[in-house]
């Protein structure tokens, strides 16, 4: 239902994710610091705020992260020019030592736990419990939501006027004195499309592969080193668990990797990091299974315990081998060097739906990375997935959402 508002200084958000709701909460909490009568609203298209919130994390909502770095995102410069700017002027002031955003969640009483690698979430374990905080902050101070209220353009301030006008899917008209577009990089390329756009290309996903010599391993997991290699070199690495699918392969490092390979890369998988020679490896283990068997194992046995049995069988059988033949030097050389380069051509993105972000929007030249307004177009602020930025997963694509809202809301006036 749309908002009935009578004209006045407005300042009004586009979206009503992450990123507008961070936004808005800093405008109208500025607004209040300064005295202003500026009122604060959220347009947005669906029937509620903060949809899309609820589903991050699998629905535990991993909000930041302990160990934000701007060099792990595209586009690091805009960034870490951002980030560093709101470190100085957030109004918020954690008891503890934390950066700014988790300021910010502090400030509003959300209370949280680091997990593996970093990763931040609430203590009740539910995302419903940050987008609660962030609603009753934004009530608290005034701001309004406006559910089911769709943009479908905005024009500028005409000559001897101070106010944009929204043009309303119902066919009303809105005015306001500043306008942030925190909606997604689609809708917002229709509101603005007088300013630069980098066509978006899902990230964040799964990839697809070449599948001949693992077609028997979907849905099996390994704990691994990944590296994505270009012309013979590494442009990208990662550690941790990879998941085996009918058309290639997933996992959150599989993810991570996503953001930089192409059609014709190779995924090198190492399923024995923590080994630097394998040959080495091997050996010992059929000297152990000598001593014990009283004979020379057979490479099946000598795999046994190492790796999961349909991973060996695969090994085996890529190598050219039988399972059942004896572990002889030159067939343990062969299987070293699978163990340590299991190579996998890239064919592209494997399940488009399963990508949690996508790369591209609105170009960061044209965007003020301290104020996140848009140059040249004043009072006009784009954030969050609006903007060609993106992160590997673990709490950095939403918090650079939280970081881009607050930096606008508290610039906007």
């Amino acid at each position: 239902m749309m908002c009935n508002m009578e004209n006045e200084q407005q300042i009004i958000v586009i979206g009503g994710g992450a990123a507008g709701l961070a936004a808005a909460i800093a405008a109208a909490y500025k607004a209040r610091l300064v005295g202003s009568a500026v009122h604060v609203r959220i347009l947005e298209r669906d029937d509620r705020v903060g949809r899309s919130i609820l589903v991050t994390g699998n629905g535990r909502c991993n909000f930041t992260n302990a160990h934000i770095d701007a060099d792990v995102y595209h586009n690091a410069a805009f960034v870490r020019t951002a980030l560093d700017e709101l470190d100085e002027i957030v109004p918020w002031r954690a008891q503890t030592h934390h950066h700014s955003v988790c300021a910010f969640f502090e400030a509003l009483g959300l209370a949280w736990r680091e997990e593996a690698e970093g990763r931040r979430y609430p203590v009740t374990g539910k995302a419903s419990t940050v987008l609660s905080v962030l609603r009753r902050a934004a009530q608290s101070l005034g701001v309004e939501e406006c559910c089911n209220a769709q943009v479908c353009s905005i024009d500028p301030p005409r000559a001897g006027s101070d106010h944009f006008t929204l043009r309303m899917k119902d066919g009303s008209f809105e005015r306001a004195g500043v306008v942030i577009l925190a909606c997604g990089a689609s809708a917002a390329q229709s509101l603005a499309e007088q300013l630069e756009f980098v066509p978006q290309t899902p990230v964040l996903g799964p990839l697809k592969t070449n599948t001949e010599h693992i077609r028997s391993l979907d849905n099996i997991r390994v704990r691994c080193a990944l590296s994505m290699q270009r012309n013979g070199e590494a442009i990208a690495h990662e550690q941790g668990e990879l998941l085996f699918r009918k058309y290639g392969v997933s996992g959150i490092a599989v993810f991570n990797l996503s953001r930089f390979a192409c059609t014709g890369d190779q995924l090198v998988i190492d399923f024995v990091p923590h080994y630097e020679n394998a040959f080495s490896l091997l050996s010992e283990r059929v000297r152990t299974l000598e001593a014990l068997f009283d004979r020379t194992p057979t490479l099946e046995e000598t795999l046994g315990g190492l790796v999961l049995p349909l991973l060996a069988e695969e090994l085996i059988k890529r190598a050219g081998l039988q399972g059942s033949s004896l572990a002889s030097k030159q067939a343990l050389r062969t299987l070293a060097g699978l163990l340590k380069q299991f190579s996998l051509e890239v064919q592209g993105i494997g399940d488009v739906k399963q990508c949690q972000v996508s790369r591209g929007g609105f170009a960061v030249a044209q965007i003020d990375a301290r104020t996140q307004e848009v140059k040249g177009i004043p009072h006009l602020y784009i954030v969050g997935e609006a903007q060609d930025v993106d992160a590997p997963c673990g709490g950095y694509n939403l918090h650079w959402a939280w970081a881009s809202g607050l930096l606008a809301g508290l610039h906007s006036l």
